[in-house]
């Protein structure tokens, strides 16, 4: 069995309001589990209107089967025009 484990840091300019920052990160958690059946969530700067970091775990029984997910996932967040993506961060664990 081989874990994944990747966070990622949401830059999001012109949100005023935590309101606005939670629909976009909503969105984006619900978009990101059912396209790519992940275990996601927000987990640091909850209470910061312009950053949120989010966290994905994956489990498989393959390494390369997990960087091509979160290659595709990476991707699929730089396309999404309501944030620009900052550091993201990968490990595998077997």
């Amino acid at each position: 069995m081989i874990v994944g484990v990747m966070t990622a840091q949401l830059h999001m300019q012109g949100v005023t309001s935590l309101k606005g920052k939670r629909s976009i990160v909503k969105s984006v958690l619900g978009r990101l589990k059912s396209r790519f059946n992940i275990s996601i969530a927000e987990v640091e700067h909850q209470d910061n209107k312009i950053l949120a970091v989010i966290g994905v775990a994956m489990v498989c029984n393959e390494t390369r089967f997990i960087d091509q997910q979160f290659d595709t996932i990476i991707n699929f967040m730089q396309r999404d025009g309501r944030f620009y993506l900052g550091q993201v961060e990968r490990e595998t664990f077997s």
